[in-house]
C-alpha cells in the first residue's frame, strides 16, 4: 500500500529545529538565460515539449511549516543543512549496493531540495485554505491506507491505494517514485503523460468548450491556449471523490495552470486550485520542471498479479479477526 508523506513530514521537523532565518540573498541575473528566446513547434507553438520529471520536489513539502510563516525561501544555513541531509539520502542507493540489499534507497527517488519553503504559496502562509463544512465531513468521511488499517472491502481503499488515480492537482506533483512527466505536442493538442499510474492528459487547444457537466473523468477535462510563450490549462468537469489535498474534491473543481518557459530547460510551472464546496478559498502552487532528455519512463505495475488488495481483505478485514478469534476459541 502506498506509504504516508513522511520525507515531507521529516522537511518540517527539520525547519523547526533550525535556527531563526535571515533574509534570503536575491539571484544573480542569468545572462545567457537573458538572450535565450523560445524555439517553435513546426507549426508555430511554443516547444515544451520533452521530460520533465518533477522528483527534485520531493523535498519540499506543499504545505509550508506554521514556523516559518510567510517566509517563501529558506535561508543559505537553513538551505546547506537540507541539501546535506538530501545528499545522504541519495547516496543511499549507492551504499545498499556496497551492502548488497535492496531497500528504500532504490525505491525512493529524490534529487536535490529547492530553496523554497513550500510548494504551496498561496494563501501567503503557504497552506492548504480552511475547508468548508462539507469539506470537513467529505475529509473525515475519506477512507485510504494513510488512515485507516482494517479492510472489509473496496471502499476501505483509497484510489490511489487502488491505482485508479492521484486526482488533480496531485498527480503533477511528486510521490516517492515514478515521478516522471512528460509533455507532447501537436496541432490543436498537447499531451501530458505521467508515470504515476500511467495517466495521460489531453490538453484541447482547438477552441472546443467542456462538455456538460454530467460527463467526468477523474482528471478532468482540459482546454488550453497560448498567451503569449506560456500554455494555460483550464481543467473542469471532474468525477468527486478524488484527494485534492486536504479533503476528496467536488465536481465544482477547477485547476487552472500556467507553464511559462524560462529557459533552455527550464519551465515555471503554476497551478491555482478552487473548489468552492470543499475550500473556502483558491490555493495556488508554483515551482519549477526541470527537463531531463535522458529520463525513462517506466511502467506502474502497481499490485504484481493484483493480488495485494485481495491479501489487505483477507488478512487484516473484519472477517479475518472473526475467523482468528474463532479458532482461538476452539483452541481453548
Amino acid at each position: 500500500m502506498q506509504g504516508g508523506t513522511f520525507e515531507a513530514l521529516a522537511i518540517l521537523l527539520m525547519a523547526a529545529m533550525l535556527p531563526p532565518s535571515v533574509a534570503a540573498r536575491p539571484a544573480p541575473i542569468d545572462t545567457a538565460r537573458a538572450k535565450w528566446t523560445v524555439p517553435r513547434t513546426p507549426w508555430g507553438d511554443p516547444d515544451i515539449s520533452g521530460a520533465w520529471p518533477v522528483e527534485h520536489l520531493a523535498h519540499t513539502p506543499r504545505q509550508r511549516s506554521q514556523l516559518i510563516g510567510t517566509r517563501t525561501e529558506l535561508t543559505d544555513e537553513e538551505y546547506e543543512h537540507i541539501l546535506r541531509l538530501a545528499q545522504r539520502q541519495i547516496d543511499g542507493r549507492e551504499q545498499e549496493a556496497d551492502a548488497n540489499i535492496l531497500s528504500m534507497g532504490h525505491w525512493i527517488e529524490r534529487g536535490l531540495p529547492l530553496r523554497q519553503t513550500s510548494l504551496i504559496v498561496e494563501p501567503a502562509n503557504g497552506r492548504y485554505p480552511e475547508l468548508t463544512e462539507e469539506g470537513e465531513r467529505l475529509a473525515a468521511a475519506e477512507k485510504t491506507s494513510w488512515n485507516n488499517d482494517t479492510f472489509d472491502w473496496m471502499d476501505d481503499f483509497g484510489l490511489f491505494d487502488r491505482c485508479i488515480t492521484r486526482g488533480m492537482p496531485s498527480s503533477m506533483l511528486p510521490g516517492s517514485y515514478n515521478s516522471g512527466i512528460a509533455v507532447h505536442q501537436a496541432p490543436g493538442l498537447v499531451a501530458i503523460r505521467l508515470e504515476m499510474i500511467h495517466d495521460t492528459r489531453l490538453v484541447h487547444l482547438d477552441g472546443r468548450a467542456p462538455p456538460p457537466p454530467e460527463v467526468t473523468s477523474w482528471l478532468g477535462f482540459s482546454i488550453g491556449h497560448w498567451e503569449g510563450d506560456t500554455l494555460v490549462i483550464e481543467t473542469t468537469n471532474f468525477t468527486p471523490g478524488a484527494s485534492n489535498g486536504p479533503a476528496p474534491n467536488s465536481a465544482q473543481l477547477k485547476v487552472t495552470e500556467r507553464l511559462t518557459p524560462i529557459g533552455p530547460d527550464e519551465v515555471h510551472y503554476e497551478a491555482r486550485v478552487e473548489d468552492p464546496v470543499v475550500l473556502q478559498e483558491p490555493y495556488k502552487l508554483a515551482f519549477p520542471w526541470r527537463r531531463q532528455a535522458d529520463y525513462q519512463q517506466f511502467e506502474y505495475a502497481c499490485h504484481e498479479g493484483n493480488y495485494a488488495i485481495r491479501d489487505y481483505i483477507t488478512a487484516t478485514g473484519t472477517r479475518f479477526a472473526e475467523q482468528r478469534a474463532r479458532v482461538a476459541q476452539a483452541n481453548k
